[in-house]
């Protein structure tokens, strides 16, 4: 089945293209299913390229998803027009009072920011608090991270010295547990980020289960034992040349940045890279959207069971 988006979305055309099957919303109202409702809140700056990334992990399970873009009420996107978050992104005012099968939260280049430097940090804290009563289970990924264990486990953001850029072997640490089904022991996946998850701070600050880790990259993938907090610190979502464009950026913006580990061939940015993580990427999504999304979440929304505070 399919992802269900507007019908003028710019990620359509390039989804097709990729045979990739999308729904629009026009064909959708003639199919008797309820879709699973998933909100999708996007901090990162070029965000037409986000969605891209993401609804294509979102898309390769047999279940239509019904996606809703979320946006940061008032904040101005340098980077992305307008008119595209006026005709695709909703507020949040618009949506909390409903109730949603899944969340999922972007990064965002915020790695060197205090919390309380970052202009939206009071909406975001609210949104991630509202979550745990209006959704069955939220993803967040790498920046998001942080912000959920701050929201939530009053962790304090950890910041490395240098950045962590490059693709990673981790270690499938609970093979058996659901959101890892299907894993190999050893899997690859990108990191481009400040921020430090360390497994011991993990371990001794929350109850999370961790469910995958790198010896260089610390813990990548852990989760709540009733699967609605689900956390990623990497980027299963990066298209195989995105760490090549963020190098460049910050090479151009005379950054003198690291060239990325184990990414290039030969470690030779002239080269091309070629993902290694498309598939475990794929694999991640389907099991949260399977086993943490629609395993648990009631048929009827208005019914959710709330999470105690």
């Amino acid at each position: 089945m399919p992802i269900r988006i507007p019908d003028e979305l710019p990620a359509v055309t390039d989804l097709r293209d990729e045979n990739i099957f999308v729904m629009t919303s026009s064909r959708a109202q003639f199919q008797d299913i309820r879709p699973l409702k998933v909100l999708f809140l996007n901090l990162m700056p070029k965000k037409i390229e986000t969605e891209l990334q993401f609804l294509r992990l979102l898309s390769n399970t047999p279940l239509q998803v019904d996606i809703q873009l979320l946006r940061i009420s008032h904040h101005e996107s340098k980077n992305t027009p307008k008119a595209h978050l006026d005709a695709f992104y909703c507020d949040f005012d618009d949506i909390k009072e409903q109730n949603f099968d899944g969340l999922v939260i972007t990064g965002a280049p915020l790695g060197l920011v205090e919390f309380q430097d970052v202009d939206y940090w009071p909406e975001l804290d609210e949104i991630i608090r509202w979550s745990q009563t209006h959704v069955t289970s939220t993803l967040f990924v790498c920046w998001a991270v942080q912000a959920g264990l701050n929201t939530l486990y009053n962790i304090p953001k950890q910041t490395l010295p240098e950045k962590i850029s490059g693709v990673y072997t981790h270690t499938t640490l609970m093979p058996h547990a659901l959101l890892t089904r299907g894993f190999d022991g050893q899997f690859s996946a990108p990191h481009s980020r400040y921020a430090a998850f360390p497994e011991a701070m993990i371990r001794e600050n929350t109850d999370l289960d961790i469910l995958a880790a790198s010896e260089e990259a610390g813990a990548y993938l852990f989760a709540s034992k009733d699967k609605r907090q689900v956390y990623v610190t990497g980027h299963a979502e990066y298209d195989a040349d995105t760490l090549a464009g963020e190098y460049q950026r910050d090479s151009d913006a005379g950054l003198d940045p690291a060239i990325p580990v184990n990414y290039f061939p030969d470690n030779d940015p002239s080269k091309t890279p070629v993902s290694s993580w498309r598939g475990h990427g794929h694999l991640l999504y389907a099991n949260w959207l399977n086993y943490c999304v629609y395993q648990i979440t009631p048929y009827d929304l208005s019914v959710m069971n709330p999470t105690a505070d």
